[in-house]
């Protein structure tokens, strides 16, 4: 692993700004695409499934790829992967926006959420390179303001670029938004990126990185296409074959490491039964809270006739109360109370919102998305509790030199949930959709993330209550 600088790098806040921007494209093309659907079925005849893989494919790649990412920032230099990734991505989105067929943008997805795992694991290890470690704490502070920035600014950017229809370029032109940004990206990197230098000594276990991808694929491949085929013998036996290609998975890391080669991941961490708990509740949260998000637009927009801009704009008080909740949160509430139960809190705020939400959405007549406004507030709330303190409280279950491989694999496995969320809110939500009933499948899916806040909020009780390091 990349050592932490023990000296302020000169252009520190500018490596800062480089970082934050390539994580706003990142999410800003992980919503963007979520105001889209309507203009894709209209232009390029893309059916429910092929929605799902567009918005979930980028997540899949992104999330099965981020481990080997941060392995070939290892081996290649920080710096080197991560301008390849910028570039990389930058031309993914270009090519995004000119497919030609449905086809080919779920496969330019894919690829455009491979080259974001090899650009976004960088990050950390660039900004510990250029920032003493007193200034840590301010550094890696600018990611919960950009995170929250990325969630708000992306279905609300993207509605009014496809309202707009820019030079006629309608759902084309959110894709066409990263050129700019990356470009930029690009030079300022070039410039003042510092030079990391390369460990030749690693060694890329390419079979594990082969392994995780096609454990990822057999898992949300048949979520996404069961309910088109019928649910046939396949989809289930794809299932089970997920969960054992992870099980050879974790025996082939853990072989490596015994004969001292350089396996993906510690899979000492494992062996933690906090942290183990707090992965499974971490991929519950995001897929709820991916799925669920999703949902809302899709049902303004195929449900209430909302335009793409309208439905963006309906994404902000969600935005709005994620604000609250994370400044409550990482102010002071996680600090005074514990990262377990604030945790606990923001799932039960959370229900509270699904709560309301059901009551706010009784059909499909006479709706107005003001009746929905205070729901969607509070949930946001309970989403903003929640996502604060997340990722510090497992953190804090392993030990600090095993920080690197957990956080790697949490984030793998936050991007590997989205996909899956995605799969699976979109099978319940359209399977009423399409055949006129939008508000059925709207409260449908607000079941099923009444099932994951509950199993979330049950997993989080093996959670420390505070740091234990």
């Amino acid at each position: 692993m990349t050592n932490a600088s023990t000296t302020a790098y000169k252009y520190r806040w500018l490596v800062l700004t480089v970082v934050l921007i390539a994580e706003m494209m990142d999410l800003l093309d992980s919503t963007i695409v979520n105001v889209a659907g309507p203009a894709l079925a209209a232009e390029l005849s893309a059916s429910s499934t092929d929605l799902q893989w567009v918005i979930g494919g980028y997540a899949l790649a992104l999330g099965s790829g981020l481990i080997l990412g941060g392995r070939l920032g290892d081996r290649f230099g920080r710096r080197n992967m991560f301008i390849f990734g910028l570039i990389g991505f930058t031309l993914a989105s270009l090519a995004c926006a000119l497919a030609p067929t449905v086809f080919a943008l779920i496969v330019l997805r894919f690829i455009q959420g491979f080259l974001g795992a090899m650009l976004l694991p960088q990050g950390f290890g660039l900004i510990r390179e250029s920032f003493p470690p007193q200034e840590f704490g301010k550094a890696f502070a600018a990611y919960g303001p950009a995170f929250g920035l990325g969630g708000i600014l992306g279905p609300v950017i993207g509605g009014f670029l496809i309202q707009a229809d820019l030079a006629g370029l309608g759902w084309r032109a959110v894709f066409l938004v990263n050129l700019p940004i990356g470009i930029a990206a690009v030079l300022l990197s070039l410039k003042y990126l510092p030079k990391s230098a390369a460990d030749k000594s690693v060694k890329i276990d390419l079979i594990g990185a082969i392994l995780v991808i096609l454990a990822s694929g057999l898992l949300v491949y048949p979520l996404i296409k069961g309910q088109d085929a019928g649910w046939p013998l396949w989809t289930y036996l794809m299932l089970v074959g997920s969960v054992l290609v992870f099980v050879i998975f974790a025996m082939m890391e853990k072989s490596t490491k015994k004969r001292g080669g350089s396996p993906l991941i510690d899979s000492a961490i494992f062996k933690k039964r906090a942290y183990t708990f707090g992965l499974s509740g971490l991929a519950l949260y995001f897929a709820g809270f991916t799925g669920i998000y999703l949902i809302l637009t899709l049902f303004l927009q195929f449900g209430e006739k909302f335009t793409s801009a309208e439905a963006g704009l309906g994404n902000i008080p969600i935005a709005l109360g994620s604000a609250i909740g994370g400044t409550i949160s990482g102010a002071f509430l996680a600090d005074k109370i514990g990262g377990r139960f604030t945790l606990q809190i923001g799932a039960f705020v959370q229900l509270v919102g699904v709560g309301l939400m059901w009551f706010a959405v009784p059909s499909l007549d006479n709706f107005s998305i003001w009746q929905m406004v205070p729901a969607l507030v509070v949930s946001g709330i309970g989403t903003g509790l929640i996502a604060a303190p997340i990722f510090d409280t497992i953190l804090t279950t392993v030990e600090p030199n095993q920080s690197g491989s957990a956080s790697g694999v949490l984030s793998a496995v936050q991007s590997v949930s989205s996909s899956v969320g995605v799969a699976i809110f979109g099978t319940v939500f359209f399977k009423f959709a399409l055949v006129g009933q939008a508000d059925a499948g709207f409260r449908n899916a607000l079941l099923v993330q009444l099932v994951i806040l509950v199993l979330f909020a049950a997993v989080s009780t093996v959670l420390p209550k505070r740091s234990q390091h």
